[in-house]
């Protein structure tokens, strides 16, 4: 290969980093979509509309692009699993969780996704991850909780922000799960986007289910606002993301991605900073220098190992 090859050619770190902060900034930003959402319509059927269209894309674009759609029998077991924990368990759960405390608050908990994940992955699967791993990850959720830590205190921590709290962490703990699932479809060789395409297709159907079960009305609003925040959080903030998620997982291991977690309430701040009139002090800064720091430590780790 010669040396003009290898200036173009961006290297694996890069492309990994490059791809946590492009997944940062999207769910960064959607934070403030969902607001675009809440009011007029069923939490439940607002995700129904947001997979469903993001499974629908999905789908259509294999078709397009001669990608197949066939998987195995393990390989949409696997599927069903990521679709049950990643898009239908979790999403509900953060959304309920987000009735009871701030996105703040749900953000410092989601930050011990990257570490959940090598917890997880280190008892199930085995894996090892490094020293640096661990540190990267401790360092995300000492950041966000430094970041957030003013607004989680102003909650009081009663009755409702401890239920808060709990949903959240089940919200955590079915993503981490989810992660297993993806990982699974991985090892049986399905590629990323007709598995994300099944995942999504079949978390959207539980949800269906759940919401017919619960009562829940499947209406849609047809003002700009909701449907301009749909588009956005079904084809970015979902295909987008998760395609570019699960590629940086396979790629350089889920700790390193599931540390979007971690980035994303700053870009979040960020955003209701220049939209929502919000003021932010010392803090902010200590907790993003600590979040960064993780993020250094976490894309120079090595891959984790079995």
């Amino acid at each position: 290969m010669s040396l003009s090859d290898t200036l173009r050619r961006p290297s694996a770190d890069a492309l990994a980093i490059g791809g946590v902060v492009l997944c940062a900034v999207i769910w960064g930003t959607t934070w403030y979509a969902i607001t675009w959402q809440l009011g007029t319509v069923d939490p439940v059927a607002s995700l129904v509309w947001r997979f469903g269209l993001a499974a629908l894309v999905l789908i259509v674009g294999c078709a397009v692009t001669g990608r197949s759609l066939k998987l195995t029998r393990g390989q949409h077991l696997a599927a069903v699993g990521q679709g049950a924990f990643v898009f239908a368990i979790s999403y509900s759960f953060t959304y309920a969780a987000e009735g009871h405390v701030t996105s703040a608050i749900v953000a410092v908990v989601f930050a011990g996704l990257a570490f959940l994940n090598l917890v997880l992955f280190r008892l199930v699967v085995g894996q090892k991850a490094s020293r640096g791993a661990w540190m990267g990850a401790s360092l995300g959720i000492i950041g966000v909780a430094v970041l957030s830590g003013g607004e989680a205190l102003g909650a009081g921590f009663d009755q409702r922000a401890l239920m808060g709290i709990g949903l959240a962490f089940l919200a955590v703990l079915s993503s981490a799960v989810g992660n297993y699932f993806s990982w699974r479809g991985q090892e049986q060789g399905t590629a990323i986007l007709p598995q994300t395409g099944w995942a999504m297709a079949y978390g959207t159907g539980m949800l269906v289910v759940y919401g017919l079960v619960t009562g829940a009305r499947f209406t849609i609003d047809s003002s700009p606002g909701y449907l301009v925040s749909l588009i956005y959080l079904a084809v970015m903030g979902s295909v987008v993301a998760f395609v570019t998620y699960f590629a940086v997982a396979r790629a350089r291991g889920y700790a390193l991605a599931s540390y979007i977690s971690a980035l994303t309430p700053p870009i979040a701040m960020l955003v209701s900073l220049l939209f929502e009139d919000a003021r932010f002090g010392w803090s902010a800064a200590v907790g993003l220098a600590l979040v960064l720091g993780g993020q250094v430590l976490l894309s120079r780790a090595p891959k984790a190992a079995g």
